[in-house]
């Protein structure tokens, strides 16, 4: 596939970069917010886009592709799909990341992790630490946005990198202004 896809464009194209007041899943606000659920309803625009985190991985050497729910599920299918490699996914069962539905990670396999926006890489590294257990190895993190706003131990292997500024609740000017939040990501915040 093409190496000049521009990312920001299909992005905004398909209304997935929000301009507003957001409650991000880590807890803290912020006034933009990328809901990549948008970019991937659209299959061909998510396999363009994907396509640009294909080029970065394909001559990584892994296993299996791995996106914790909800947003690496779509994302591990369409990389697996595009890499030719099996695609599977972690999910919250009572607060906390578990593989199931008789997926494995076998001792020695190596997965490369998925994500639809990696902010502070939460549900990745739960993630890795059940495929540690399992006795894989995390070979990185591929995802459609890294925000760039985190400093995770594994490479990222993204589409495109955002800097999108976020504020502590009481730091947030936002919040001062008397503007009202939105919740959209998918995780309960506790």
């Amino acid at each position: 596939m093409n190496n000049n896809i521009n990312v920001i464009e299909i992005l905004k194209e398909v209304e997935a970069l929000l301009e507003g007041h957001f409650l991000l899943s880590s807890g803290r606000h912020s006034n933009r917010y990328v809901q990549c659920a948008k970019l991937l309803q659209y299959p061909n625009k998510a396999e363009k886009v994907l396509s640009v985190v294909y080029n970065k991985v394909k001559d990584l050497e892994f296993d299996i592709v791995l996106g914790p729910a909800m947003g690496g599920v779509v994302v591990a299918y369409e990389l697996g799909r595009q890499l030719g490699k099996p695609a599977i996914f972690t999910e919250r069962v009572d607060g906390k990341m578990t593989l199931r539905r008789g997926f494995e990670i076998k001792p020695g396999q190596k997965v490369l992790i998925t994500e639809d926006v990696v902010t502070t890489g939460k549900s990745s590294l739960e993630t890795a630490e059940v495929i540690k257990a399992l006795g894989g190895e995390v070979v990185g993190i591929a995802s459609i946005v890294d925000r760039k706003s985190s400093n995770i131990e594994y490479p990222i292997y993204s589409a495109i990198e955002l800097e999108i500024e976020s504020f502590a609740v009481d730091e947030c000017p936002l919040c001062k202004q008397g503007i009202e939040y939105v919740k959209p990501g998918s995780r309960k915040i506790v």
